[in-house]
């Protein structure tokens, strides 16, 4: 596990829980702690300008890169008024350097083993196994090499 995805499970620590989060900012990224982070969470490049709305869940074995930004379409409204509920990484996604996942009103879920290219801009909700380009993100394939965790069988 590297320093920067040590510092993300502890930033809750009641004791530590604010010197983590400053350790955080001194690598760029932004991790408030209402953030519901699953296990295996990988990040790439120190996390270097990466932004999580709090309003983010992260399944398990998620990987950022450097400059990912998930949050709202609608900055400008205030929180309690705007139509955003949720923002949802399914297990094993890939968020490229870059990448911004801006949710417009309810729940926005990225499937499970999905892949949001570089500097995507997506703002609606994918299957699992699919991968998102462009801006506006779009469907431009499915990933051969993905197993859903349900297919694997224990020996």
């Amino acid at each position: 596990m590297s320093l920067v995805s040590a510092l993300v499970y502890r930033r809750r620590h009641r004791l530590l829980g604010r010197l983590v989060q400053e350790a955080l900012a001194l690598y760029g990224m932004e991790v408030p702690a209402a953030c519901e982070i699953g296990p295996g969470l990988t990040v790439f490049h120190r996390g270097f300008g990466t932004v999580l709305h709090p309003y983010t869940t992260l399944g398990a074995g998620v990987t950022l890169y450097n400059g990912v930004t998930i949050g709202r379409a609608d900055p400008w409204v205030p929180q309690e008024l705007s139509p955003m509920r949720r923002v949802v990484v399914e297990d094993g996604a890939v968020l490229c350097a870059g990448a911004k996942v801006v949710c417009k009103e309810g729940v926005l879920t990225v499937g499970a083993g999905t892949v949001v290219g570089a500097n995507a801009v997506l703002t609606r909700s994918t299957g699992p196994g699919e991968v998102w380009a462009g801006v506006p993100a779009r469907k431009v394939g499915v990933r051969e090499d993905w197993v859903p965790a349900q297919a694997v069988r224990a020996p």
